[in-house]
């Protein structure tokens, strides 16, 4: 390829990557089901969209770095801590059945249903053992599951690639002795890959220690260090031993995630933008060499394969995982209608079919066209059915909205106790000891200090908040995290205004929506509340009435959202919705 064709390539993939994810954002479906038509679609109809020639052998080992980075990203989010009990076991049962079964199945179906080779089927079996967090993740963001059953998806989803590719190691190089005549010892290589990843993921965390740690980097710099780390360790790994670099890179992000005092910089939109764009590009690539005369022939025995995964397997892996578990019967049904396929197994499929094609094993070239399709087909099938499914079974997270009150002001208290009794699952917590024993002794939930802390320092999500209302009587300390919180809550991010619009050295600059209407700053409030007024409740029938010396602070709905009333909007009250007014007391 000229120079010209090397840069129209390059800077077209970049802009099928982001313009698939902006359109199926804008479209509200998963981000795959745009990205893998357009990168099919390219690769057929340009010449110049073709990793293969741009990048040449490079092609293959930048892949596997790319989704070591993604994976590591993918293990940030798995806390320990808020796995335990019967998730636990729910988890570790979708592995140890989920593989063993799908691969079987898989395989027969493939030799069935495609006609391949025992070989390529049992390679393609294994490549669909895996599923994958960046499939899993943005569906169930999409669907909203309850929160334990997010928990368990997504764990599964991002355990069980770094296994699944090992065991699809160690299975090619299985098929590629047999086929030469060669002695294999299975269960050996596999431990073998195992250690060797293991071991190289704890020199990252080690070097990731030190970095952040000793070195006190900043968050660029920090956010820089663990990519060099994770790229550094992965591919050290994968000299030592083919693929082993996706497990350093998964044990890596679980330390970093679980080891306590681990100062590391927050997960900052350069890191998340960083993975966002690898996935979009990775998945324009790989489609793009799928050849139209590739898929001819297969389309309709792979929808034949894809309904045996999808209608057989899964649900019988979903069975036999919750046996003697606390899930419902729902929840169970849920579990086993969600199990798309992502970036590992067509980063798999890709690797693994022309090393099985080089070595003459027939049906080899049926295997990523077949991957593909699969891909495209479970991440259809359960993006466009998993939100029916999961009203249809009772599993998605009620719209009631359960806040955070940050704050312990006695109207602040009060406050909690009001929306408590309304039937919100109210959060709670303040800077003070004494304000914190005081929530308790009000019988309020008192949020974890390390939650609040973590999600203000380092924007970490906090699970289950669906609101944050920031009430202190430090308006700097209300603005910043306000700016801080907003990409850690499942919800808006609210505060009260300062008393002036000049007062503070930052609140007036910052973000956060502003709490209540012009005259009711925090202080107004709490100098009211001093003077005698209180917070109290009444059922609307219409409009909310104009009292004199009563303001609305809220509106509860009859289905337990909770609007209050901004700088900006003023909800309206319907029948059947509770006011939450400041006013005299005993009005």
């Amino acid at each position: 390829m000229t120079g010209d064709q090397i840069l129209i390539g390059v800077g077209l993939t970049l802009v099928l990557a982001v313009g698939s994810q902006i359109l199926a954002s804008r479209l509200r479906i998963p981000a795959l089901i745009v990205l893998l038509p357009a990168g099919f679609l390219a690769g057929a109809l340009t010449d110049t969209i073709h990793p293969d020639l741009l990048l040449g052998a490079a092609f293959q080992p930048l892949v596997s770095l790319a989704v070591a980075v993604i994976l590591y990203d993918a293990g940030l989010t798995l806390e320990l801590r808020r796995l335990k009990g019967h998730l636990r076991h729910v988890v570790i049962r979708l592995i140890a059945y989920g593989i063993p079964i799908t691969l079987v199945l898989a395989a027969a179906g493939a030799a069935v249903l495609l006609g391949m080779s025992k070989p390529a089927a049992l390679m393609l079996g294994t490549i669909l053992v895996v599923s994958g967090p960046t499939v899993v993740g943005p569906l169930l963001n999409f669907v909203r599951p309850a929160e334990h059953l997010q928990r368990i998806l997504i764990w599964e989803g991002t355990l069980i690639d770094p296994v699944g590719v090992i065991l699809g190691t160690v299975v090619l190089g299985g098929i590629v002795a047999t086929h030469d005549g060669a002695s294999f010892h299975g269960l050996g290589q596999f431990l073998l890959s195992l250690a060797v990843g293991v071991i190289g993921g704890a020199i990252g965390t080690v070097v990731l220690w030190f970095l952040l740690r000793k070195l006190e980097l900043n968050e660029v710099l920090g956010t820089s260090a663990q990519l060099a780390t994770v790229i550094g360790v992965a591919a050290a790994c994968n000299v030592v031993r083919d693929d082993t670099g996706l497990t350093a890179a998964i044990v890596i992000g679980l330390a970093v995630a679980n080891l306590p005092r681990f100062d590391i910089p927050a997960r900052r939109p350069f890191l998340e933008t960083t993975v966002q764009l690898i996935l979009g590009v990775l998945f324009i690539s790989i489609s793009a060499t799928i050849t139209p005369e590739s898929l001819r022939h297969l389309v309709l025995p792979t929808l034949g394969l894809v309904a045996l995964l999808v209608l057989v397997a899964r649900p019988l892996i979903a069975f036999l995982a919750s046996i003697g578990t606390d899930l419902s019967r729902g929840e169970r049904l849920f579990v086993g209608w969600m199990a798309p396929r992502g970036i590992v197994a067509a980063v798999t499929a890709s690797t693994f079919s022309a090393t099985l094609a080089a070595a003459g094993i027939g049906g080899a070239e049926k295997i990523l066209p077949a991957t593909f399709l699969v891909i495209v087909a479970t991440v259809t099938i359960y993006g466009l059915t998993a939100a029916p499914m999961a009203k249809r079974l009772g599993v998605t997270r009620p719209a009631r909205t359960r806040p955070l009150l940050i704050g312990g002001d006695p109207w602040v208290l009060d406050l909690g106790r009001l929306l408590q009794a309304r039937g919100l699952e109210v959060l709670m917590w303040a800077g003070s000891d004494q304000q914190r024993e005081q929530i308790e002794a009000a019988g309020l939930e008192l949020a974890p200090g390390e939650v609040v802390a973590a999600a203000t320092g380092e924007g970490v999500q906090i699970e289950g908040v669906t609101a944050v209302l920031l009430l202190t009587n430090e308006d700097d300390f209300n603005s910043l995290a306000a700016v801080m919180m907003h990409d850690g809550v499942d919800g808006p991010v609210y505060r009260l205004a300062p008393p002036h619009p000049r007062h503070g050295v930052v609140a007036p600059y910052l973000g956060g929506e502003i709490l209540f209407g012009p005259e009711l700053s925090g202080a107004a409030i709490a100098q009211r509340y001093s003077a005698g007024s209180r917070i109290f409740t009444r059922q609307a029938s219409g409009p909310a009435p104009a009292l004199v010396g009563h303001d609305v602070l809220f509106v509860i709905r009859a289905d337990g959202q909770l609007i209050p009333v901004t700088r900006t909007a003023e909800p309206d009250a319907r029948p059947g919705d509770d006011l939450i007014l400041l006013g005299p007391a005993g009005a």
